[in-house]
């Protein structure tokens, strides 16, 4: 199951009122220079609160949909899918237990994943603008960096309350974005968290007015997520990544709690992180440690004060990536203010903003070199090397751009590929488990497999496991190779796997079914008449044949569920005529239709 979204969101405004995070974390794995994307769902906890009569899973790569109906089918479930992933929403019906159902889906052998649908629940409280120092910005060397970048070119997605796209100094850096809560594109803040953590990673830079972001000539792009009480899911936050990642953006800013253990948002991450770009995300506001199963999908970040010490309140652990400032940061405030809030909602967007400084700086380089020249220029605090507390260390603005643009960005290392299972040799029948292991210097972007040289489906997150579907071969031997690829394009094919196929043959005796939909029965034709044909069949359209005839001669053939013929009408005579369309399957069925027309 997911991890637990109990956690408010992690920003805090210097009001009176200080209202802190319960559980906001990221994991990233100690392999994060392998770029090797893997996580453990079953350290996860089970969230507090859920949306009722939902869950969330992500089938096996090439899963049919008729088989996910199956086994969605006792529970009276019906699946939607989340953007172009193979992640899918699962609507119960009223009445029955998310529980009880996740209990019989979440070891389910054709699911990667299945969990609840967990509620995010933000706290923050804005307080009046006030002025402030940017101290943040000279303590990574932002000032230094722009010598050599400052964002131009670069997108960054902004998951949160949305964002005041009419404050002066964010008006100019806006791109559109999307409502995935209420599904239409009004991105206004509800709740003003947004506008803070927007300003924070890219208010307008060189302007005579207000602040500087990390990125001040970076684009943002709101991405609102959560309803009128700042709420939000963990669907609609893997619903925002995927869109982003679509749109254009390149880096992802997500300052909300429970985030790290939860599959249905490292999965989205990941899919964003294949398309080139990078998640970053706050690590909490409990000031414990969070004791986060590690994973790449994302980048998490700590606080620290002026004094480069980790805040007693910012929540630590393994998973850590970096830390960066994140202790009365001055930024935008809903409504065109200005004001000093604090929290790892804070820290994160500046990390974040420095990865957008990295990649305008050198667009050509891979998100992968870019999240490892991230870490490894970081200023290491606390015990030698990576800890539990700051990471690599505190974010540096200026290392990082300099060692960017210093980088060399050729990778010629093909991945390694190989196949886990089935094993050579095995007999296999119905739907099988294929699993594959890839590894890569830099990381694996997808793997595909083949059965006798066609592509059955593609994986893009780690672990790559598959659904193939064996009737879609003949019985025999056939033979399995997945194919790795990385960023740079090399890829490499795992030695062939062989397996027999064994599965009962069942005679089709249902016949296709063909419909003329144009011209109508009883149609008046006159001049060149366009006559179109539609037929589907029990076992695919692929093996349908066409035929269509109009007054018993034969005038054209087609393979597949649509046939299409421009019959000039002109050179028949006037009177009734007929059209007549046959559509056979593959094991001979066949059915006939006719319409009559007139001239």
């Amino acid at each position: 199951m997911g991890s637990t979204f109990t956690g408010r969101n992690s920003g805090r405004s210097s009001g009176k009122t200080r209202l802190v995070s319960t559980r906001h974390a990221v994991c990233l794995a100690a392999t994060l220079m392998m770029g090797l994307s893997t996580w453990d769902t079953a350290q996860a906890a089970q969230p507090s609160e859920w949306v009722k009569g939902r869950l969330v899973v992500q089938t096996r790569a090439g899963l049919p949909d008729a088989e996910l109906a199956e086994v969605l089918k006792p529970h009276g479930g019906k699946s939607r899918r989340i953007g172009k992933t193979d992640l899918f929403i699962i609507d119960l019906p009223p009445g029955m237990s998310e529980q009880a159902v996740l209990s019989q889906l979440e070891h389910h052998p054709y699911l990667k994943f299945a969990e609840l649908d967990a509620i995010v629940k933000p706290a923050f409280v804005p307080n009046d603008p006030y002025l402030g120092s940017e101290w943040h910005l000279a303590t990574i060397g932002a000032t230094t960096a722009w010598d050599r970048s400052q964002g131009t070119g670069v997108v960054i997605a902004v998951l949160d309350t949305g964002v005041d796209a009419t404050h002066p100094d964010l008006a100019t850096r806006i791109v559109p974005g999307w409502n995935v809560y209420d599904n239409n594109s009004n991105t206004a803040d509800v709740t003003g968290h947004g506008t803070a953590v927007a300003g924070t990673a890219a208010a307008s830079m060189n302007n005579s007015a207000g602040v500087a972001g990390v990125a001040g000539a970076a684009r943002i792009m709101p991405m609102r997520i959560c309803d009128l009480s700042g709420n939000a899911t963990g669907s609609s936050i893997a619903q925002a990544l995927t869109y982003a990642a679509d749109h254009g953006a390149r880096v992802a800013n997500i300052s909300f709690g429970g985030v790290p253990g939860n599959s249905t948002v490292q999965t989205a991450a990941q899919y964003m992180k294949n398309k080139g770009g990078l998640v970053v995300v706050a690590a909490g506001n409990n000031g414990v440690n969070e004791n986060i199963t590690p994973s790449t999908t994302m980048i998490s970040v700590s606080a620290v004060e002026q004094t480069d010490v980790k805040t007693t309140w910012s929540s630590y652990g393994s998973f850590v990536t970096v830390a960066a400032p994140g202790n009365t940061i001055w930024t935008t405030t809903r409504g065109g203010g200005y004001g000093q809030w604090w929290g790892t909602s804070f820290a994160s967007p500046v990390a974040a903003g420095t990865v957008a400084l990295m990649m305008a700086a050198r667009p050509d380089l891979p998100n992968t070199t870019i999240e490892s020249l991230l870490a490894s220029t970081a200023v290491d605090l606390g015990a030698a090397g990576r800890d539990i507390y700051y990471g690599y260390g505190r974010v540096n603005a200026s290392a990082a751009v300099n060692a960017a643009v210093a980088a060399t960005a050729s990778d010629t290392q093909a991945p390694s590929v190989a196949i886990t299972s089935p094993t050579g040799g095995s007999s296999v029948g119905g739907v099988v488990a294929v699993n594959v292991s890839a590894s890569d210097n830099v990381g694996v972007t997808r793997v595909e497999l083949r059965a006798n040289g066609n592509t059955v489906a593609t994986d893009t997150s780690s672990p790559f496991a598959f659904s193939w579907d064996s009737r879609t071969v003949a019985n025999g031997s056939a033979s399995l190779v997945a194919y790795a690829f990385d960023a740079a394009g090399n890829n490499k094919a795992s030695s062939a796997v062989s397996v027999g196929v064994s599965n009962t043959v069942v005679a089709d005796t249902t016949a296709p079914t063909v419909q003329i939909t144009n011209p109508a029965s009883g149609a008046q034709v006159s001049g060149m008449v366009s006559v179109n044909v539609s037929a589907s069949d029990n076992a695919g359209a692929a093996g349908i044949t066409q035929s269509l005839y109009i007054d018993g001669g034969l005038r054209a053939t087609g393979t597949g569920g649509s046939l299409s013929y421009n019959w000039n009408s002109r050179k028949v005579s006037p009177g009734s005529h007929t059209i007549q369309a046959i559509a056979r399957d593959a094991a001979g069925n066949q059915t006939t239709t006719t319409v009559q027309v007139s001239k």
